[in-house]
């Protein structure tokens, strides 16, 4: 039996660790997991036995001297920048969890130093690698759904006081935003992966119910290039929980309905009339495999086995990132927001929060 051709890690085994690791598990036979690092080292060593995993660490430094081929980075939103660029500066590819930096100049420092050293990073976009988004993007590309004219985006999930008594949480400092920044913008990345690059955005946000530097709801209407126009929905105020996407095409309308996760199952296609065999089309060779970390760790491993960056890639990321900054550019400047328009001195490049979020100059006062 051959072993594995990659030897990865993961740094930071809180909650969503554990998905990583099932997803290296998914993928024995191309990847093992070689070592386990959190700042709080009796929970690595609960882990790593829990996962396998030979060695356990405190820290980044200790894993990368493991020769380690690919680290998942599941590390608090405000550690993902200097680690990842550790990890590019020992030459090592770095998978990093949303949001992947706190800002679009930390994005564009990790840019930087991934085109000097040759190591990649990729953002987790779980949600782009599932059945039913690649079967979507590939008929919308090859024209059989018409022209995109209209689309909808929800995530609207429901977060209580205790959810923010973690200390990173809620803050703009650690977190970078509200639930634009760590919530929805799984959704929203898959639905710029479908209709392409924006164009400009009008947006507002707001604090409506919870004690938060950041917002905790914000929406945006949106229009892409060739004229499709979109409303993106952002919550953790909402009672009843849902993620909904909704494509409405000259032929046809594609939803998604889920939560956290989506199944073929969870899509549905209504064809407008003269367009029936849609329906057929669109079910034929359907899986019950539902989106999620191991979908694209495949696309990674791919990626790496042929020398290429390994998806979401950093221009790609970048795309949604600048979506965000725009969006709250937008809401606290009450000006509309142009792809392209947030440049490197533009105080909304250096913090998601820019100029400052109003509610917050209230409080001071």
């Amino acid at each position: 039996m051959t072993e594995p051709r990659y030897r990865a890690a993961v740094v930071g085994t809180g909650a969503i660790a554990a998905a990583h690791a099932q997803a290296i598990r998914d993928h024995r036979d191309r990847v093992t997991l070689t070592a386990v690092a959190d700042v709080d080292t009796e929970r690595a060593r609960t882990f790593a036995d829990a996962w396998n995993a030979p060695a356990v660490s405190s820290s980044l430094d200790a894993v990368l001297r493991y020769r380690v081929d690919l680290v998942h980075l599941c590390t608090p939103p405000s550690t993902h920048a200097p680690l990842a660029l550790q990890c590019l500066r020992a030459g090592v590819n770095v998978l990093v969890e949303k949001p992947p930096t706190l800002s679009l100049a930390e994005l564009d420092t990790l840019a930087e130093a991934s085109r000097e050293t040759g190591a990649y990073v990729a953002t987790v976009f779980q949600h782009r690698f599932g059945a039913g988004a690649v079967r979507l993007r590939r008929m919308a590309a090859a024209g059989d759904l018409g022209r995109p004219l209209l689309a909808t985006c929800e995530t609207q999930w429901y977060r209580d006081g205790a959810y923010f008594e973690v200390p990173w949480r809620g803050r703009w400092e650690t977190e970078g935003g509200g639930p634009t920044m760590g919530h929805g913008i799984h959704q929203f990345d898959l639905l710029l992966s479908v209709l392409g690059p924006w164009e400009q955005l009008t947006a507002v946000a707001a604090r409506r119910a919870r004690d938060v530097d950041t917002e905790d709801v914000s929406m945006a209407l949106v229009t892409f290039a060739g004229g499709t126009l979109a409303s993106v929905v952002n919550s953790v105020v909402s009672p009843r929980q849902t993620s909904r996407l909704r494509f409405d095409h000259e032929y046809a309308t594609v939803e998604l309905d889920h939560l956290y996760g989506y199944r073929d199952s969870d899509w549905t296609v209504t064809p407008a009339p003269g367009h029936d065999d849609l329906a057929a089309r669109w079910t034929a060779g359907q899986s019950e495999t539902e989106s999620g970390h191991a979908g694209q760790l495949a696309a990674v491993l791919d990626a790496l086995d042929a020398g290429d960056p390994p998806p979401v890639t950093i221009e790609e990321t970048r795309r949604t990132m600048e979506f965000v900054a725009a969006l709250y550019a937008s809401a606290f400047t009450g000006a509309p927001v142009r792809s392209g328009e947030i440049g490197p001195d533009s105080p909304f490049a250096a913090r998601m929060d820019g100029t400052g979020a109003p509610w917050n100059a209230v409080r001071a006062r």
